[in-house]
């Protein structure tokens, strides 16, 4: 079973709104009243993309990997 990172984030435009995406395929994206919510339907998306791609004979995509890194912005 391929495992995709996913980045959760609250909607900068729709406070109370959190988004879930993967960045390796940028396709399968949703949103939520929660990060769980939204990470659920995410990977209901990610696993409709997933089939499409096996339908068509086209490969997954690697995983990406993620990093926070933090910087002195002042």
């Amino acid at each position: 079973m391929p495992r995709y990172t996913a980045v959760l984030y609250e909607d900068p435009e729709s406070p109370g709104q959190w988004i879930a995406e993967f960045p390796a395929l940028p396709q399968a994206h949703s949103f939520g009243r929660t990060p769980e919510e939204a990470l659920a339907h995410a990977k209901e998306a990610l696993e409709l993309v997933l089939a499409f791609l096996k339908a068509e004979g086209k490969p997954f995509p690697p995983d990406v990997r993620v990093a926070e890194v933090g910087v002195d912005a002042a």
